[in-house]
């Protein structure tokens, strides 16, 4: 069955620190809430040419409060992350990737777009926040990296959430979304929903219980 399978190829320049390929810079523009929001993007990044659909719908459903504090993680270059930003004007957001080129992007993407209460850190999944917690973990996990690697994500988030604080995560039945929903309501009873469903995608929601 497709969606269970446990690892699938990985573009090296995706998920490493440093990726290899020439720099081809792009713009993109897309409406956010009724803001024109503007983008560079570039190779070696994830969806490095387009918004991909996966987080458009992601983006879609966010939910943001306009005082919480959102982490996204494997920011890529940032589509998430400003759009939280935006809705959370008296919040806080910080972006986190590995991907040195990608976290650039993101510094560049929060300026263009007027971004003065978000941050990007650079390192792997939650290293870079360490002690923090957060009202939102929003990701779209690396699944192309294997199995293992999205199950650390989700086995990590818990702890980066506050009492009753909520993790988004967008994924399509080919890369095994529905595996990941199983795990979900298995590790986090009676809180799990499918916020939205398009073009083969999904968007799960898991909620830290609160004490």
């Amino acid at each position: 069955m497709a969606d269970e399978e446990e690892t699938l190829p990985a573009p090296e320049q995706y998920f490493a620190e440093r990726p290899r390929s020439r720099s081809a810079p792009r713009t993109l523009r897309f409406l956010y809430r009724g803001e024109l929001l503007t983008f560079v993007l570039d190779q070696g990044v994830f969806s490095g040419r387009a918004l991909d659909p996966g987080t458009s719908l992601l983006i879609e459903n966010l939910a943001v409060g306009r005082a919480d504090h959102v982490l996204d993680v494997g920011c890529g270059w940032g589509a998430v992350g400003v759009a939280a930003a935006k809705s959370a004007r008296d919040g806080r957001v910080v972006l986190t990737d590995v991907n040195r080129r990608a976290a650039r992007l993101a510094e560049r993407n929060l300026e263009r777009n007027g971004v003065l209460n978000a941050e990007v850190r650079v390192g792997d999944f939650f290293d870079p926040v360490q002690e923090e917690t957060f009202d939102l973990v929003a990701t779209n996990p690396p699944y192309r990296l294997g199995r293992g690697h999205v199950l650390r994500l989700l086995s990590e988030a818990p702890q980066h959430l506050r009492p009753g604080g909520r993790l988004l995560l967008v994924g399509k039945g080919s890369l095994g979304i529905r595996y990941y929903q199983d795990w979900l309501a298995a590790h986090w009873p009676g809180t799990v929903e499918v916020l939205a469903r398009g073009s083969g995608y999904r968007v799960l929601e898991a909620r830290r219980r609160s004490a």
